[in-house]
């Protein structure tokens, strides 16, 4: 039996794709919490794995050819363990092509985009106490996010079950980035995204993927001590040479 593949995670939307994978998969794994909020991503045995300081990462003992090898980026960890398993990542040309248009969607846009809509509308608040000098970027993100929603729903509006047709990779990186409370949305206007939603979390290996370290993880908008240093590492970061 190959050894289990070790997985660099936080409990974030990033995190929730690459555990969802591996549950899916059914490929065995070792949790290595990387706890952002505490710095722990700019260790230097860390950044030897992920040179972007970001988690998720992988190492998985058996590589291609047999020897270890080390990934970061959660959109390259979906099509390697896709390609490792055979899962989920077809092999097929042109269905490979309409994963793949979706897969990276959702790592140029919604992910971005989203996330910028959690900052302005939840983080920053906790930073810059005027929110009048927050404006501009909560209504240009929620509104920019409502945009990318949209594209979901005209997309299933085909009658298709998941966003490239069948089940994918595609599906494991998009459904986590569906957050509306807090990227300021309503699903009550975007009913074939919302039975979308349902469809896909309700499969078991998505709910267990979705709770791992749910206990780790803390409000990174808290008014403590640690919810500030924990800002200022996420949010105040510059080049480190």
């Amino acid at each position: 039996m190959s050894a289990p593949i070790e997985l660099y995670y936080w409990p974030t939307p990033n995190g929730w794709k690459v555990s969802i994978a591996l549950e899916e998969m059914g490929l065995a794994y070792d949790l290595k919490p990387v706890n952002i909020g505490a710095g722990e991503q700019f260790e230097p045995d860390f950044l030897k794995i992920s040179p972007n300081n970001r988690m998720p990462a992988i190492i998985d003992p058996d590589g291609p050819d047999g020897e270890p090898i080390a990934i970061f980026e959660s959109g390259a960890i979906l099509q390697y363990l896709g390609r490792k398993s055979g899962q989920f990542y077809p092999a097929d040309p042109r269905a490979r092509a309409a994963v793949e248009q979706w897969l990276f969607w959702q790592m140029g846009g919604l992910g971005p985009m989203a996330g910028q809509a959690h900052h302005f509308r939840t983080y920053a608040k906790a930073i810059e106490p005027d929110e009048s000098k927050l404006e501009y970027g909560k209504t240009r993100y929620t509104n920019e996010v409502n945009r990318l929603y949209g594209v979901l729903e005209r997309a299933l509006s085909d009658g298709r079950d998941y966003i490239a047709g069948e089940y994918s990779i595609a599906d494991m990186a998009i459904w986590p980035w569906i957050l509306p409370e807090g990227q300021g949305q309503d699903l009550a206007d975007f009913p074939l995204l919302s039975a979308w939603m349902d469809r896909v979390g309700a499969r078991p290996a998505v709910k267990t993927g979705r709770a791992l370290g749910t206990d780790m993880r803390r409000p990174l908008d808290e008014d403590s001590a640690d919810g500030k240093k924990a800002r200022d590492l996420l949010f105040g970061q510059k080049a480190r040479v």
